[in-house]
């Protein structure tokens, strides 16, 4: 029996390698679509011999983008990014891109079209990364009415870009910051006022693991009867920016202090960070921390696909003890 065949657009990431794995494991053959298909040789091994193949395609050329949906029966797009550059806009990749993507596999005939959009995707949003996402789902329902939208909160794993980005800091300087968006709070002990310079921790965030991800895209793709829905993915739990610190330090067994600073000065340092090449803080950034990144509850999510949510507590002690005294002492 032949293979079905799905074109992943953005499969060589973080997100996209796991969900390639994911995709190979359950028999279907992956055409992984990246602008650079020759940094993106390691995703072959996944797969048997011939399963995985690699095509060159930027979500900015229609031409090359119809030629890797030419046959495929699903499509996924994952293709995001976290910063903006010159070229590489959140208009373009996250609305165009996906517009041109969607467009592509209409005109082929293809209904099974996974979209990668993140929550807090909103028109409204004060933030243009999550306008740019709300724009990227209209545009490709317009064009392919049945596609599935997943809107995935802060996505963890060995790879990812939010806790090890707090170890690499962690590793680097004697405290954290916890920027904060709530003021400072007076806590009473008995009769003794003392001041809460926390706040109630900062913005939450409900942190989802890649494997449920992964999970979710494969799930939509094997079983018709769940497309054609907008799926909140996140994990079992939410924490607050101190929690989130708490816990990069806790699995990677490092002892620092937590800084409270206001959203004011985050966004002051952001003005600064975005004249370096890779920012670590931008002003977008900075506003979409100022909106809870939690599921709404208005949609279905994990359970309704058959995933249990996996607790970032049985996974960050995997990856995050690199950071510990004792594995950087042993390299």
């Amino acid at each position: 029996m032949a293979r079905r065949l799905v074109t992943v657009f953005g499969g060589s990431g973080f997100l996209g390698r796991a969900i390639v794995h994911r995709l190979a494991g359950r028999g279907w053959s992956v055409r992984v679509a990246v602008r650079h298909p020759a940094s993106a040789e390691f995703l072959l091994p996944m797969g048997e011999v011939g399963q995985i193949s690699l095509v060159r395609a930027d979500v900015g050329d229609g031409a090359a983008v119809a030629a890797a949906v030419a046959g495929a029966d699903a499509v996924v797009n994952l293709v995001g990014i976290l910063t903006e550059s010159s070229r590489r806009t959140f208009q373009a990749i996250h609305a165009d891109g996906a517009a041109r993507i969607a467009a592509a596999a209409r005109d082929a005939g293809i209904t099974a079209f996974v979209q990668m959009s993140a929550v807090g995707a909103s028109a409204s949003s004060d933030a243009a990364y999550a306008r740019s996402k709300a724009a990227g789902e209209t545009a490709v329902r317009d064009a392919i009415p049945g596609a599935t939208i997943l809107r995935p909160s802060v996505v963890f794993g060995p790879d990812d870009d939010f806790f090890n980005r707090f170890g690499k800091m962690a590793v680097l300087s004697p405290v954290l910051p916890v920027f904060t968006g709530d003021g400072y709070h007076v806590v009473w002990n008995g009769a003794r006022p003392s001041l809460d310079l926390f706040g109630t921790g900062g913005p939450r965030f409900q942190p989802v693991y890649v494997g449920d991800v992964a999970a979710a895209v494969v799930a939509v793709l094997d079983d018709p009867t769940l497309a054609g829905q907008t799926y909140e993915l996140g994990g079992p739990a939410v924490y607050s920016m101190k929690q989130i610190m708490e816990l990069v330090l806790s699995s990677s067994g490092l002892h620092r202090r937590l800084l409270p600073l206001p959203m004011g000065l985050a966004m002051v340092q952001a003005r600064v960070f975005e004249y370096l090449p890779t920012p670590p803080l931008t002003r977008d950034q900075v506003r979409m921390m100022q909106v809870n990144n939690i599921l709404a509850g208005d949609e279905p999510g994990l359970g309704d696909l058959g995933i249990a949510a996996t607790p970032a507590e049985t996974i960050l002690p995997q990856y995050m003890r690199r950071f510990g005294p004792a594995n950087r002492a042993a390299r």
